[in-house]
């Protein structure tokens, strides 16, 4: 075949690991972005944004069945950038990868961004190798002891991914130039589907459409890329300095993003707490923009924790009810909370946070300027505001989105579609028992509170019952509770009688502690 078959590896790591010379020992062909040509990255000595190189390996005889007829695997290397003040370019970087090398000083061990590097691989990549490098800088003599001591088993058998020509062409642009006497060439990445040369290719971000006049992988005419490629694409007649870094797709594949619902998960490497309504660097696909961050949870019906499969929601249910989250939980406390529902009577500060917690957490992302992505896409929030000196890391939460919404006006076509409720709990006391199946409470609401909006609301006595309010009774904040199972004789004979003292009538000192859940829907 003409085209090669295609293998990402990414090369991360913290700055002045040797990521770049890692490349260049591996590589036989550069790309125009590659071994740090850009003249600041020569001036400063660092990597500054990603290069791409590659290497090709023969396909032996017994093995062409297994990759269906590809003669050679062309592996390109995707270096990313090391300094923490280029985390935007390793995301976007890392988001194109098979396969991660995690570079790692032998020296200096790990450190901050070789952590950063870590939680990004674990997200966007199923494999990963360690290098230990510079280890020629050790003492001969002390050399096996420090490897061994450094090294952790690795295990070296892959599976290379199946490339898959269909569905829509998505395709993560890096690098954008003029090409004399040919147009403009946009390199980057097949992410999905595939494309061939008089193929249409529209550039969401402008809504411009575009004809496919050449395609090259590494210098090497080829007449259609798919899945995984590292590819050149030239179109004629656009200016190459209105698209330095982006998304080009097939027509109507892509859209803009005003707003999106997502699942989401804790990185536990985040010391810090990820609360509802801050503000968050929102990172998909290459771009990253700040976003207002909502998180909710999927409960079942009785209030406990609903049980999930692993694999994340395609799609968004907006028939469901969900609870509200003041802060997003991490997976070990979403979990202790799933097993153990009646955690919440012991009333300390965690189990009053995880009191409505589910296996399932969502969150819905306000961006402050749309993005172009796919409707499915991948999702970093992070605080990259924070000292990038400071041994911190800076990864917050990722998530993939199940819902995007493109009309800018969300806010009164879509909102109101999503059921999120606030629990609130009150505490109230029985006064006396009305017959077998209600009682009287009081304490719950003040005289001028309006009993008909909380009717029909459930309760639950301290002693396990559970009933719903009925109604208002007398004019002083009294309710009166339904208990649909019937109350146990204890009850009964203990509030339904009374003593006389000096100054009157006076019920029983001892009162059953009554809370009352209040479900309210949290307006957006």
């Amino acid at each position: 075949m003409s085209c090669p078959l295609n293998f990402n590896i990414g090369v991360l790591g913290h700055v002045d690991s040797g990521k770049t010379s890692l490349c260049k020992a591996l590589s036989t062909t550069a790309s125009t972005a590659a071994f740090d040509k850009n003249p600041q990255s020569k001036e400063r000595g660092i990597t500054l944004d990603l290069g791409f190189s590659s290497f090709t390996v023969p396909i032996s005889e017994e093995k062409k069945a297994v990759f269906e007829g590809f003669d050679t695997v062309q592996y390109t290397l995707v270096d990313c950038p090391g300094h923490a003040s280029l985390i935007r370019t390793i995301i976007g970087g890392a988001q194109i990868i098979d396969l991660m090398f995690l570079v790692v000083d032998v020296i200096k061990g790990m450190q901050t961004q070789t952590a950063e590097c870590l939680v990004i691989g674990q997200i966007t990549c199923q494999a990963m190798m360690v290098v230990l490098n510079k280890t020629d800088l050790i003492p001969l003599e002390k050399r096996p002891a420090i490897i061994e001591k450094a090294m952790f088993r690795v295990t070296q058998e892959y599976l290379l991914a199946t490339k898959k020509p269909d569905g829509p062409f998505i395709f993560a642009v890096d690098h954008c130039f003029a090409l004399r006497g040919q147009g403009t060439v946009m390199t980057g990445t097949v992410i999905s589907g595939s494309v061939a040369i008089n193929d249409n290719v529209e550039i969401p971000s402008m809504k411009v459409q575009k004809k496919v006049k050449s395609i090259q992988m590494f210098r090497k005419p080829v007449e259609h890329i798919m899945q995984g490629d590292r590819a050149g694409i030239c179109v004629t007649q656009f200016d190459p300095k209105l698209l330095e870094r982006g998304i080009i797709s097939s027509p109507g594949a892509l859209a803009t993003v005003e707003a999106f619902i997502a699942s989401v998960h804790k990185i536990d490497f985040f010391k810090g707490a990820i609360t509802t309504k801050t503000k968050f660097h929102i990172t998909v696909g290459h771009e990253t923009v700040m976003g207002h961050v909502h998180f909710f949870a999927m409960v079942q019906s009785s209030g406990h924790p609903a049980s999930f499969p692993a694999s994340e929601p395609q799609d968004f249910d907006f028939s469901l009810e969900y609870v509200y989250q003041e802060e997003l939980l991490s997976e070990d406390t979403v979990s202790k909370k799933a097993g153990h529902p009646d955690t919440q009577s012991s009333g300390s500060k965690v189990e009053e946070k995880c009191a409505n917690a589910a296996s399932r957490q969502f969150l819905l992302v306000e961006l402050e300027k749309p993005v172009t992505c796919s409707v499915h896409a991948l999702v970093i929030g992070s605080k990259l505001d924070t000292d990038i000196h400071a041994n911190y890391c800076r990864l917050a939460f990722h998530g993939r989105i199940c819902h995007a919404m493109t009309d800018p006006k969300y806010k009164e076509t879509v909102l109101p579609r999503l059921k999120v409720y606030k629990v609130k709990n009150r505490e109230g006391q029985v006064e006396r028992v009305a017959d077998a199946y209600s009682l009287i409470g009081k304490n719950l609401f003040k005289k001028e509170t309006n009993i008909q909006t909380f009717t029909n609301l459930k309760v639950t006595l301290s002693t396990g019952q559970k009933g719903v309010i009925e109604g208002g009774f007398g004019q002083s904040g009294k309710v009166k509770i339904r208990i649909p199972e019937g109350l146990p004789s204890e009850i009964i004979q203990q509030y339904s009688g009374k003593k006389k003292t000096r100054k009157g009538v006076m019920w029983r000192k001892r009162h059953q502690i009554l809370p009352v859940r209040a479900f309210k829907i949290q307006s957006k």
